[in-house]
């Protein structure tokens, strides 16, 4: 009988480091940009009350080949709960004969794998002196974010801001205490953005929390708290003045709102969508050409990055013997 390994929160932490899922994200995309790999568009099932829905992200991606399914529930309203926004498992399966290889928490690989794709565009988009930080968010997203933004370059200071006032001192407080830069709150997101080298996005808002108006030649930007079609973080101007990349198409132009709400008023086209990050990687298009370009990432996550990232997880746990071991899989009788 197959042994399905099964891994906690503190476990799929302990078992991918920031610095490897970054090099991962980085192979798995590339083999997406290659053509390797199935990446549907995610599915949603809304409560009745839309207070909350189970969305279900199926694929294999391509290197290293891994098979398997994301479910996860979203409740927004868990913001300033103990509990994560996004609660599930990435379940893995043999794709040789589809046994059930892995289930894993799905909170801790999102939030990994989402700021590890970031921290690897950043080192592929922002300007190699990069090193100042406007963080707009400050939950789970925000604490990896940070943590993949120091692995892509040199920081001297980040500057925090959310619309809680205890939220930003509680982040800076826990990350000064990890870090050794800077890292200090703003009374308003346009100050924390003016000035800075990279601005992350990593909010729950409906409506823009980054404006064009603020943007300065030089930026680089990742835009991934907004997953869906109806909601944005950036303006309109923010993204008519950036130069637009995106870890897929197909994902972008169905799901996101930071890209669908400037479509639907006229702003821009499909063709502001330069490239895909797996394109920049197998060097198909240069990414940034110029100092004085404005680089935007939106990030709306894919079920390959999930899968390699659990791939990952399973070969460390069999390894250092992580996690528990059950005995799934059915049997012919």
């Amino acid at each position: 009988m197959n042994e399905t390994v099964i891994l906690t929160q503190a476990e799929v932490r302990q078992l991918l480091p920031m610095r490897d899922c970054m090099d991962l994200m980085a192979t798995t995309l590339r083999s997406l940009g290659r053509g390797a790999g199935v990446n549907p568009l995610r599915s949603a099932m809304w409560l009745p009350d839309e207070r909350g829905l189970i969305g279900m992200m199926p694929g294999m991606s391509g290197d290293p080949e891994a098979l398997g399914l994301k479910v996860v529930a979203v409740f927004p309203s868990n913001h300033g709960t103990r509990y994560d926004s996004h609660q599930g498992v990435v379940i893995l399966f043999d794709p040789e004969n589809g046994v059930p290889l892995a289930i894993v928490d799905a909170s801790e690989v999102t939030a990994i794998r989402t700021a590890a794709v970031s921290g690897m565009v950043t080192e592929q988009l922002a300007r190699h002196e990069a090193s100042i930080v406007a963080m707009l968010g400050t939950g789970v997203q925000a604490r990896t974010h940070l943590e993949a933004m120091a692995e892509a370059r040199a920081l001297t200071e980040v500057r925090v801001y959310s619309r809680s006032e205890s939220n930003r001192a509680r982040f800076v407080k826990r990350a000064s205490d990890r870090y050794g830069f800077l890292v200090r709150t703003t009374a308003s997101a346009e100050e924390a953005v003016r000035g800075s080298h990279i601005v992350c996005t990593v909010t729950s808002s409906k409506e823009p929390v980054l404006h064009g108006a603020w943007l300065e030649p030089g930026m680089h930007i990742n835009a991934a708290g907004s997953s869906v079609k109806f909601t944005r973080e950036l303006d309109t101007e923010a993204v008519v003045r950036s130069r637009l990349f995106v870890d897929r198409r197909e994902s972008t132009v169905n799901e996101a709102g930071d890209f669908l709400f400037p479509v639907a008023e006229g702003a821009i086209d499909e063709s502001h969508i330069l490239a895909e990050v797996g394109e920049v990687l197998l060097g198909s298009h240069p990414g940034r050409e110029s100092e004085e370009d404005i680089t935007l990432f939106k990030s709306l996550g894919l079920a390959v990055e999930d899968l390699a990232s659990t791939h990952h997880l399973l070969e460390r746990a069999r390894a250092e013997g992580v996690g528990v071991r059950a005995a799934l899989g059915g049997l012919a009788e």
